[in-house]
């Protein structure tokens, strides 16, 4: 089912589908694997260049080397700006800690005070994801294996996708945007939709 508030088509799988992150389960495989490095804005690529000092201490020395040698993003086979990666593999940005989990180096940044930047939204909102039409959004929830322990995570502590997200959606549409999908989710448990 599609759901439409203001400008936004809204996948009811956000309602629907439980999830939590389960770093501990899946390592952080979503700054690892993939096609591609993560979607940016042109806004968020002058935010990167502008902050990458700040951010260069909490990354590992191969990823510092990718991002001087092939600047913070690039175009990938479909035509979208993303981050750029090392080695074809993980996000210039990631770093590991001790147990081997990627983690993103901006947010390490951030926590630290170092930059007003977490990360880019569309790796904040996964596993939703944004198609942006010239007059409307297109709000979806993505699959991917890799995601598996968050979903079973998400059932076991019974915890639906948006509501998971609250922070990075009400970062990326507003917090009266938020409300409605209280609403929306109350009228579908209610089953008045």
């Amino acid at each position: 089912m599609i759901i439409e508030i203001d400008n936004k088509l809204i996948s009811s799988e956000i309602f629907e589908n439980k999830f939590v992150c389960d770093l501990n389960a899946c390592k952080g495989a979503c700054c690892v694997k993939g096609d591609a490095g993560a979607p940016v804005t042109l806004e968020e690529i002058d935010i990167l260049e502008e902050e990458l000092d700040n951010i260069k201490p909490f990354l590992c020395p191969e990823g510092i080397e990718m991002l001087e040698k092939s600047g913070v993003f690039y175009v990938d086979t479909t035509n979208e700006m993303v981050t750029t990666l090392v080695n074809n593999a993980e996000c210039a940005f990631a770093v590991f800690d001790p147990n081997g989990i990627a983690k993103c180096g901006i947010e390490d940044a951030y926590n630290a005070g170092k930059t007003t930047f977490k990360k880019p939204i569309s790796c904040h909102l996964y596993p939703i994801r944004v198609v942006d039409k010239k007059e409307i959004k297109i709000i979806n929830y993505d699959r991917w294996d890799v995601c598996d322990p968050a979903c079973a995570l998400g059932e076991s502590l019974n915890v639906k996708t948006f509501r998971f997200l609250k922070e990075p959606i009400i970062r990326a549409f507003g917090a009266e945007f938020y409300k409605e999908l209280e609403i929306v989710d109350a009228e579908i448990s209610n089953s008045t939709f």
